[in-house]
């Protein structure tokens, strides 16, 4: 696997030639804010040695190189999950690959579910903490000490700093941003009204199938992480909505522009 993440990065290295200031991930339906990069290499998926391939509808499959207010960012239009068969290790391969490309700071977006009576369909939660229920673990075996030590702390799994300025662009914006903490399933189906009210108390405030493996690999690494959740649907022990993956998809494109300008926003005024 080490030699797989070696040469793909330097595959990517070879052609974007500089070290990206973020690595960003779009979540489901997401894919939009890829327009505001101004793109400078795109690369399909299955164009790049060893990496997997999307399967999801809403997930596009291109890594994109160039500038987003003014920084170097290296985009994945499209991301994996465990849900699709992949095992851990290639659900967070790219993560792997982000390190050895040299890049320190790590952007992620998803779909969520919220749990938290304060939110709604199309509401914007910026992840401040998580819960792992997922049940691979994406550092268990043998510990690639080249990439990162046995045992990892997770006190500030996002950093602080980036939820303070992404508050801040918020609150400029006049956008309600939510902080809380995202819970993590398998997937892939939607959760149960019980299953809803088992996240809520537990601690929860939004649950999704992605994120946390990509952030615990990050942490391994030395990473700086940031999350934002859009609150695709709502549910509890008292709630039965139906939800579908095209009500996911619209919600997503809904939440969208409070999206874009928050991550526009962090990505100009952080500097790590």
């Amino acid at each position: 696997m080490l030699a797989k993440i070696k040469e793909t990065a330097a595959f990517i290295k070879n052609i974007i030639l500089e070290t990206p200031d973020f690595a960003i991930i779009l979540g489901s339906g997401l894919g939009a804010l890829k327009e505001e990069v101004e793109a400078i290499h795109t690369l399909e998926y299955h164009e790049i040695p060893n990496f997997p391939q999307t399967t999801v509808v809403g997930h596009g499959g291109k890594l994109i190189y160039g500038t987003l207010q003014g920084k170097k960012v290296l985009m994945m239009s499209g991301r994996f999950h465990y849900y699709e068969g992949h095992d851990m290790q290639t659900v967070v391969f790219p993560i792997r690959v982000f390190h050895l490309l040299g890049i320190k700071n790590l952007i992620l977006s998803n779909a969520s579910g919220g749990v938290n009576p304060a939110f709604h369909v199309a509401d914007v939660m910026i992840i401040n903490d998580h819960i792992n229920m997922m049940p691979e673990h994406p550092l268990r075996g043998q510990n690639l000490e080249e990439l990162g030590p046995r045992f990892v702390d997770m006190s500030e799994p996002y950093s602080r700093k980036m939820i303070e300025i992404a508050a801040m662009v918020a609150e400029e914006e006049g956008i309600t941003a939510h902080q809380g903490c995202y819970v993590a399933l398998q997937g892939p189906t939607f959760e149960t009204p019980a299953e809803y009210g088992m996240i809520k108390a537990i601690g929860g405030d939004a649950v999704g199938m992605s994120t946390v493996p990509e952030v615990i690999v990050a942490k391994h690494q030395g990473m700086d992480c940031f999350g934002i959740s859009i609150i695709t649907d709502v549910g509890g022990p008292d709630i039965a909505y139906t939800v579908s993956h095209e009500e996911v998809l619209q919600a997503a494109n809904k939440a969208m522009p409070k999206v874009i300008k928050i991550v526009t926003g962090l990505v100009k005024n952080y500097n790590s």
